[in-house]
């Protein structure tokens, strides 16, 4: 648990970054409504107090998913937010969509991976040399799938099985990562902002989801999670 010196700490850094800005109230869903501490020049602005409670919950989660050895997918494709999406899967070691979510990637995994297990074998062959006996023509045409299988599966390479948990920023734009999520029984931590709806995710955490520098510190806060996590794997199995 954290101490109060720590909680404050944690929300008056949830400040700086404009975690607490909300949108209009108009936008409101009304599963946000208790996370709401008030409006400022029409923008709704949230409860920090209630969104570190949010946190926290969120953070244990998927320390736990961790700790059980299973992954977490880092999901984000609006262009506020996908540098901080990439900083966070990588400091988690984890994988990620950072960009447009590909259907199929949980509900048709299977399929999916067979894409991947060919984007690793053109690789392979490029590695070692492979592509010479092609044609120029040929090599350039095979340099272009390997691009656009790098766009479209690049960041989920690692993920060999389903995923212990999605962390997604803004649920409402990812709603079809959110949807596969929910079909294949994947828990979803989301930084949600107070146009969506709560009750479709299993963690929300209420705060700003378009902001990068908001984006940064929820993710930043979730990898870490997960990092410490692993680490105390090893303990949980004595």
């Amino acid at each position: 648990m954290p101490t109060a010196k720590n909680k404050d700490s944690i929300i008056e850094a949830m400040f700086k970054v404009g975690a607490h800005f909300g949108l209009l109230k108009s936008r409101r869903h009304p599963s946000t409504k208790g996370f709401v501490f008030g409006v400022k020049n029409n923008i709704e602005i949230f409860d920090l107090e209630k969104t570190h409670e949010e946190l926290e919950k969120a953070k244990a989660f998927v320390a736990s998913v961790a700790a059980s050895g299973k992954q977490a997918l880092f999901v984000g494709g609006k262009s506020e937010v996908i540098e901080a999406v990439k900083a966070a899967a990588n400091k988690a070691g984890q994988p990620m969509v950072a960009g447009r979510w590909i259907g199929g990637t949980l509900t048709n995994f299977v399929q999916i991976r067979k894409r991947i297990e060919k984007y690793e074998n053109r690789l392979k062959e490029k590695e070692k040399g492979d592509l010479a006996k092609y044609t120029k023509k040929e090599r350039l045409l095979i340099d272009r799938e390997i691009a656009k299988l790098e766009l479209m599966f690049g960041g989920v390479v690692s993920m060999r099985e389903k995923p212990g948990v999605l962390i997604v920023v803004d649920p409402k734009k990812e709603f079809i990562a959110v949807e596969e999520a929910r079909q294949t029984g994947v828990p979803v931590v989301a930084i949600a902002s107070s146009d969506c709806d709560l009750s479709l995710v299993n963690f929300a955490i209420p705060a700003n989801d378009s902001s990068a520098a908001s984006a940064t510190f929820f993710l930043d806060e979730l990898a870490r999670a997960y990092a410490e996590g692993k680490v105390a794997k090893p303990e949980a199995k004595k």
